[in-house]
């Protein structure tokens, strides 16, 4: 009798393990069947200032995750240039999006730098823009930061201290790149990238500071690879 119990017991834990099994994966598949939401925070980096909307960085990232058979649905972006830290957690605030996100990405702080903000003052307006990140992500892993490009090696820069600003903008990332650590958020460095436009000039749109198209091409290089294996763990 006790033989006959047990045989039942041991078929009713593996009909329960199937079936837990068998949830798990329909819930995976769920998710990769439905196109994923992606939110991107910044300034006129983010926006794309003088590149078509095609070349916006959010904008060709998403189309390069799209040919990876990672469907993601159109970037909703809030960035403006010129905005600080303040500002764009004011902006958020105002835009008061009620919705999660699966991919959030969050790049700011140059115009904290060339409006002369204290680094004190960004490393705390950006933590709080990282947790508000998070929050709309509801997990960390599905968060990452871009760095500061350095400016300084654009024409827009002649004439300024171009070795001050490279080592304010390396002071700024450094502050945003250490916070990143202590959260458990991925930051991508793109700024190294950014400084070979010093010799070549296809980097820089037109008005000769902001990046070009070509120059996005270059980020989506670096962000996708690392991006795309941590999306296909969900």
């Amino acid at each position: 009798m006790n033989y006959f119990y047990k045989i039942i017991y041991l078929f009713s834990v593996m009909l329960l393990f199937s079936l837990l099994i068998s949830c798990n994966n329909q819930k995976t598949e769920f998710k990769m069947n439905g196109n994923l939401n992606y939110l991107a925070l910044g300034d006129s980096y983010t926006i794309g200032e003088s590149v078509p909307e095609t070349g916006r960085w959010p904008v060709q990232l998403t189309a390069a995750l799209n040919k990876e058979g990672v469907k993601v649905n159109d970037p909703v972006i809030i960035a403006q240039t010129g905005w600080t830290t303040d500002e764009l957690a004011l902006a958020i605030h105002d835009r008061n999006i009620r919705e999660k996100f699966d991919i959030v990405s969050l790049l700011i702080g140059v115009n904290n730098q060339y409006r002369d903000r204290s680094l004190l003052e960004y490393g705390i307006q950006f933590k709080q823009l990282l947790a508000t990140a998070v929050d709309y992500a509801g997990d960390k892993n599905k968060v990452f930061v871009v760095s500061i490009p350095d400016w300084g090696v654009t024409p827009f820069a002649e004439g300024r201290d171009r070795r001050v600003i490279g080592e304010q903008i390396d002071l700024f990332n450094e502050a945003a790149r250490k916070i990143c650590e202590n959260e458990g958020v991925d930051f991508y460095d793109i700024t190294s990238y950014s400084r070979e436009a010093k010799n070549d000039k296809s980097l820089v749109a037109g008005d000769g500071l902001h990046p070009s198209t070509k120059m996005y091409e270059g980020w989506i290089e670096i962000i996708k690879p690392r991006l795309l294996k941590k999306l296909k763990k969900y």
